[in-house]
């Protein structure tokens, strides 16, 4: 948690101006992180750091500042449930990384839309809290075997992006497989002996310079669906050879699958 201290120079070089109206941001800032508003603090600190920038005699005052400015920035892009990121670190690193030209070429960014399957009987029967539970397994198993530069991320509700960066299409696949292996073999009965937990997932694949978030999610999100309209606990991508949608691992072995629009 970020702990805040009064902002006051102690050679008392910093204006009584500039002191109060540093102090009222960082108590702020404590008092919204102690309630687990980061975002809101993060903004309080930023302020913080505004001022006092320049300033005579505040150098280690504002070295503190950026340290705890950037704690309160990690934290509000966390999900406050499951600790993983949030819809709004998504939104920014996806635009980020499609920018990047080391992204693009042969290799490129895959993004994978993973859905619990039937996560509202969880709730059902079990209770929200029992159903938190859950979720935060989930993300322990989504992000235990993400290569190098990859992060998880909360959609939202009960799904879940993985971004893989620098990852093709093959790769990808066989990473999300290991992923749906692994939560449908995790020990659910730890916490009921009737529960089973399964999720479904669709992988999509961009190379091209230009495609914007919105298309790609799409794609992935479509991709989803089939996987969701083949029986769930699959994962769909779309063969980048032949164009078709198809399941990997045994599903595929054992399913037929509707072909969905492909998006854009």
């Amino acid at each position: 948690m970020v702990m805040v201290r009064a902002a006051v120079a102690d050679d008392g070089t910093a204006n009584p101006a500039t002191a109060s109206a540093v102090a009222e941001h960082t108590s702020a800032a404590e008092d919204l992180a102690a309630d687990g508003r980061w975002e809101d603090a993060y903004h309080h600190l930023r302020a913080a750091v505004r001022i006092l920038h320049g300033r005579p005699g505040a150098a280690d005052e504002l070295d503190r500042l950026r340290r705890e400015h950037a704690e309160a920035r990690e934290q509000s892009r966390r999900d406050s449930l499951t600790s993983t990121y949030n819809r709004r670190y998504l939104d920014e690193r996806l635009v980020a990384l499609l920018d990047d030209p080391a992204c693009r070429g042969t290799v490129g960014v895959c993004v994978a839309l993973v859905d619990v399957d039937h996560f509202k009987q969880v709730n059902d029967t079990y209770g929200h809290r029992f159903g938190d539970r859950v979720l935060q397994r989930i993300v322990g198993e989504l992000g235990s075997g993400l290569p190098d530069g990859a992060f998880c991320a909360r959609y939202g509700g009960e799904e879940f992006a993985l971004v893989m960066p620098g990852c093709d299409l093959t790769a990808a696949v066989r990473t999300c497989e290991a992923a749906r292996t692994r939560i449908d073999h995790h020990p659910w009965p730890e916490l009921d002996e009737h529960l089973r937990v399964t999720v479904s997932i669709g992988v999509a694949h961009s190379t091209a310079p230009r495609t914007d978030v919105e298309r790609l999610v799409g794609e992935a999100d479509s991709l989803l669906y089939a996987a969701k309209n083949s029986g769930r606990n699959a994962v769909a991508f779309r063969d980048e050879r032949a164009g078709h949608v198809r399941l990997a691992g045994p599903a595929g072995r054992r399913r037929a699958i509707a072909q969905p629009m492909k998006t854009g």
